[in-house]
Parts: C-alpha cells; sequence; structure tokens
C-alpha cells in the first residue's frame, strides 16, 4: 500500500527584519505571494497528498487572496514558537493518518520538486544540507576562540522529513518537558534520540529574512523569459450514468456524467498535457497513472498543480492558456467564466490569460451523438 505524505508548511510568524507593512510570507516575488510559491511546490507534487498551512489567523483574509484555488486543508493557528507552530500543524493532520512528513519554512519559497523528490526518497528523519564554503570560527568576547573545521559542517534547508508518528510523538514528549526552545524539527529528534540522516541541498532553495534577501531574490529571478515554448493538449471522456460533469474545473449539472479514473475533468486534462508539452516533461498519463489507485476519483486541479508548479521549478511562467471544449451538450457558455476564474486561481495567472471556448461537431461524429466530450488546449509557457 502506497506511503500517505503530508506536508506541513510554517507561515505563522511577523517577518519583521524582512520591512514592508505586512508580514514577508504575503510580499511578493516577481508577482506571486511567498505563501502561495511555498505551498504550490507541495499541493503540485504528486507524491504530496495532504498540505497543512500553520499562519497566524490574524492574516486569514490576506492567506485566503494569497493561495485562491490551491488545493491544500484549512489552516490552522500557529502558536508562539516555531516548535509551537509545527506542533499544530501535526496534531491537524494527525486524523488523516499520514505515514511521513514534511516540515518546511514557508519563508524558502523557491523549494524545488527535484528537491521534495529527494526528501521523499530519504529513509526515516533526514534534512537537506550544503556545504560551508567560508571559513567559520568560534567567537566569545570579540576574540576568536577557534577555528571549526568545515569539511564537517553543513547548512541545514527544510523541508525536513520524518516518520509521522515519530515526529508527533518527539514534539509531545518536548513539550511534556517543558522544551520550547528548538529552532528546527531535526535538532528536537535528535534530543528526542532519533537518529537524523542528511541528503542533498540545493543552493536556490534560499530563505528570505531581511530586506536584502528579497531584493536579491528579485534580481535572481529577473533573468529574462525569451526561451518561449508552445505545448499542444488533447483528451477524450465518454458519458456515462451520472448527474454532472466536472469541465474547467466547476461542476455542471447535466442529465449525465463522464467516465475515467479521476474526475474525468476532459478540459482540465488536455490543459495539462498542454503544458507538460512545452516542457517537454511527459504527459499527464506518466506523472499520474491509471495504474495508480491513488488518483481514482482524484480532483483534476491537484493535476494541474503539479503542471503549473513545474513551471515555476524551471523559473519559468504561463504567458497564456487556451482551452476549446467540443459537445452537443451541456451549454459552456453559462458556464465559461465560471472556468476562466477558476483555471487562473489554480495556475497562478489572471484570468486574462486564460481562454475558454466551446463548439460543436454539428452532430457528426462521437460527440455529434451525444457520446463524450472534447477538450484541445493550447499552453503558451516563457522560461529563461
Amino acid at each position: 500500500m502506497a506511503k500517505v505524505v503530508a506536508a506541513v508548511v510554517v507561515a505563522a510568524g511577523r517577518g519583521v527584519r524582512a520591512g514592508g507593512l505586512q508580514p514577508k510570507q504575503y510580499r511578493d516575488i516577481q508577482g506571486v505571494p511567498v505563501i502561495r510559491a511555498a505551498l504550490a511546490a507541495f499541493a503540485g507534487h504528486r507524491g504530496v497528498h495532504l498540505v497543512q498551512p500553520v499562519i497566524n489567523l490574524d492574516d486569514l483574509a490576506q492567506y485566503r487572496s494569497a493561495i485562491g484555488g490551491l488545493s491544500v486543508l484549512e489552516p490552522v493557528a500557529g502558536r508562539a514558537t516555531r516548535q509551537g507552530s509545527v506542533a499544530a500543524g501535526l496534531e491537524a493532520v494527525e486524523r488523516h493518518h499520514p505515514d511521513q512528513v514534511l516540515v518546511h519554512d514557508a519563508a524558502r519559497p523557491f523549494v524545488s520538486a527535484a528537491l521534495i523528490d529527494r526528501a521523499l526518497a530519504s529513509e526515516g528523519a533526514a534534512i537537506p544540507a550544503l556545504p560551508v564554503v567560508d571559513t567559520v570560527k568560534l567567537v566569545a568576547d570579540g576574540r576568536v576562540i577557534e577555528t571549526l573545521d568545515r569539511t564537517r559542517l553543513r547548512s541545514v534547508q527544510t523541508p525536513q522529513v520524518f516518520d509521522f508518528e515519530e515526529l508527533l510523538s518527539a514534539h509531545k514528549k518536548a513539550a511534556a518537558a517543558g522544551r520550547h526552545d528548538f529552532t528546527d524539527d531535526a535538532s528536537l529528534a535528535e534530543w528526542a534520540g532519533i537518529g537524523v540522516g542528511v541528503f542533498e541541498g540545493d543552493p536556490g532553495n534560499v530563505k528570505l529574512t531581511t530586506e536584502e534577501d528579497f531584493m536579491r531574490a528579485e534580481t535572481a529571478r529577473g533573468v529574462p523569459l525569451t526561451d518561449v515554448r508552445i505545448g499542444s493538449g488533447y483528451d477524450v471522456h465518454a458519458f456515462a450514468s451520472g448527474d454532472h460533469v466536472m469541465l474547467g474545473g466547476v461542476r455542471i449539472p447535466h442529465d449525465k456524467g463522464l467516465t475515467g479514473h479521476s474526475d474525468a475533468d476532459v478540459a482540465l486534462h488536455a490543459l495539462v498535457d498542454a503544458i507538460l508539452g512545452a516542457l517537454a516533461e511527459g504527459d499527464i498519463g506518466m506523472h499520474f497513472p491509471p495504474s495508480d489507485e491513488r488518483w481514482r476519483g482524484a480532483s483534476s486541479d491537484k493535476f494541474l498543480a503539479f503542471a503549473v508548479e513545474r513551471v515555476r521549478a524551471r523559473g519559468g511562467q504561463l504567458a497564456h492558456l487556451d482551452i476549446t471544449i467540443v459537445c452537443e451538450a451541456p451549454r459552456i457558455g453559462p458556464h465559461r467564466d465560471a472556468m476562466r476564474q477558476r483555471i487562473a486561481e489554480i495556475a497562478g495567472v489572471s484570468i486574462d490569460r486564460v481562454a475558454v471556448k466551446a463548439t460543436t461537431s454539428e452532430k457528426l461524429g462521437f460527440t455529434g451523438r451525444r457520446e463524450g466530450i472534447v477538450a484541445q488546449a493550447t499552453a503558451t509557457v516563457r522560461l529563461p
């Protein structure tokens, strides 16, 4: 049986060192809120099943505006310390019985799919680490006490990965002992007697702490996106018994349903293939095979979020999304703008970058006989 993986993303801090008039996790980097980028990396990863945000509930309206369209759990309230906030997230997902948990700081919005892959491939507790390249001195009262051997030193990042029950138990043990001072979960795990391994970190997975960090991130991400790619997608699903169809992420009442391993959203499936095609990264069936029971009945917004995250992982942007739906019924026109809005939310783009069109096949072929629906999609992607 496949393991269930949860991600707890901590975003309850105030981020005062970053300056600005709002907490740093709600500031934009190239038009995308920091918290959205961090959550989207996990929500769009096929190996992560649950994403639990932990926020300051005073920021709830800002949070909802920033993450609209992402498939994540309802946020829970953070606590006075980072350690307490992680514990709140663990307690919230406990009812879903995850086997493995990733703990990540929302202040690291550039976490890549490859880094998450390495975390999930790790055995037991493990943390991403990078070699220390600077000489490191131990200093007291303004004087050097010792020069440390940097070959044994590592700088540590998130996401950190753990067996869920082990980490939850360690947090409970620390709270019972009155320990609330752990700054990361690895140190808490070490204190609780859990062995912690390391895996290769990512230099691009920077933590945004100060105003200078934001400036450097904007500059680093300011590479011209001159590699313009266009991908196409095509999908078809047959009608079956039912009382609605899912099209473009919108539930449309109908006297039939659509057959498929997931929710059979033919429009989103075509769009996912178009985005993956622009990236030359396979198709929807390669990443979400029908043979995998995890995707039975799954909402297709998960698939679209994955494709969008693949674009962002390569430093790219979605320039335009265009879908054509072919069917005799149901009528698409009354739902067109709702589809555009929903797709824009999932993809994190403005609605003027999403087009939804509909036509019939003039009663010719299987669509003309009302046996199914066809969707064709085109995605324009800009890469560095």
